[in-house]
């Protein structure tokens, strides 16, 4: 299966503002998107920047990863 991970920085703001601990990694799949404060990846992966076709959420810089099991700590 394939994941795209990347850095929520609207989390990272709110969380300085406020005082807030909320995940700022966002790893979206096929069928769901899970929030974590860290991510482990078992298989391959790539470092993407494609600032002319971002993704859905605006994000410019994320990783695709290919996985059977992902390990997420929230």
């Amino acid at each position: 299966m394939r994941a795209q991970i990347h850095v929520n920085q609207h989390v990272i703001r709110a969380n300085k503002k406020d005082g807030r601990d909320h995940p700022p990694l966002t790893v979206k799949t096929y069928k769901s998107n899970e929030y974590a404060r860290s991510v482990k990846i078992n298989g391959p992966s790539t470092v993407v920047y494609a600032p002319e076709s971002p993704l859905s959420c605006g994000a410019h810089v994320w990783i695709e990863a290919e996985y059977e099991v992902l390990e997420l700590e929230a």
